[in-house]
């Protein structure tokens, strides 16, 4: 694993943590080209069902390790190869089918804002700080973290967050729908877990086949295609199809099978 992760497993549920404390979690360019590989990892393993994103210390992330930007984006050139990672990491958290939850404390700021985005669900503990500061660097922000923070903030609240590059806290993150909920912070990571259970015990046929639909829509699709057809007709066929209707009759629980 890349210096400043920490890969670990716990039964169906996969966590990828930044350990970087003493940098507040900065993301380095070695960090960024990684995620492709860790987020393949966890779709490739049958057994994992959700990837749990979150920070060591007190932080998620403060963002890209700036003190790179020097020697890995002096040049046009240099700064077109350092963003290729960042668009990696972050089309590989948006094209995950298996649901990926940011568990979020302290600063959530720049990258670590723009990798939280690029995930389906973001939690956070009260007196976390959020933050897009590109305007601060002379950067313009990459295409798609901006449609992806649009779809879920809109456009005045994205252009409030890229323009400015003032930061907010947890209650108006929440407001603004850039967050799923907020907790104290002793209450997080149960809380946090709770959901992801709830995840993990879904039709994955469904969660990971909406998951891709979503997906498609957020990207600007409008009408159905072969692959939406193809997944509905798959889940109808599926084992977990059967499953849900026969225990729903039965007034029961499911137990689905499906990896």
């Amino acid at each position: 694993m890349t210096d400043g992760f920490e890969f670990t497993r716990d039964g169906e549920v996969a966590r990828l943590t930044f350990t970087r404390p003493e940098k507040m979690n900065a993301i380095t360019y070695g960090m960024w080209s990684a995620i492709p590989d860790v987020v393949a990892r966890v779709e490739a393993d049958p057994a994992i069902k959700v990837l749990v994103l979150t920070g060591a210390g007190a932080h998620f992330s403060a963002g890209a390790d700036i003190s790179e930007f020097r020697d890995l984006r002096s040049t046009a050139d240099a700064a077109e190869t350092y963003d290729k990672a960042v668009d990696g990491a972050v089309a590989a958290l948006t094209a995950s089918r298996k649901p990926t939850v940011a568990m979020i404390k302290g600063n959530c700021i720049g990258g670590g804002c723009q990798i939280s985005v690029a995930c389906d669900f973001r939690f956070a503990a009260e007196g976390s700080r959020f933050g897009i500061t590109p305007s601060k660097l002379g950067i313009v922000y990459h295409f798609d973290s901006t449609r992806q923070l649009i779809s879920l903030v809109g456009p005045a609240h994205a252009k409030y967050f890229l323009l400015s590059g003032e930061l907010v806290d947890a209650r108006r993150a929440r407001e603004i729908g850039l967050l799923n909920d907020v907790f104290p912070a002793e209450e997080l990571e149960a809380s946090t877990m709770k959901f992801v259970e709830t995840l993990a015990s879904r039709s994955q046929a469904s969660v990971r086949g909406m998951n891709r639909i979503i997906e498609k829509i957020v990207a600007g699709q409008e009408e159905s295609d072969a692959e939406v057809h193809e997944i509905r007709l798959g889940a109808l066929h599926g084992e977990d199809y059967a499953e849900g209707v026969a225990a729903f009759l039965a007034r029961r629980p499911p137990k689905f099978t499906y990896r």
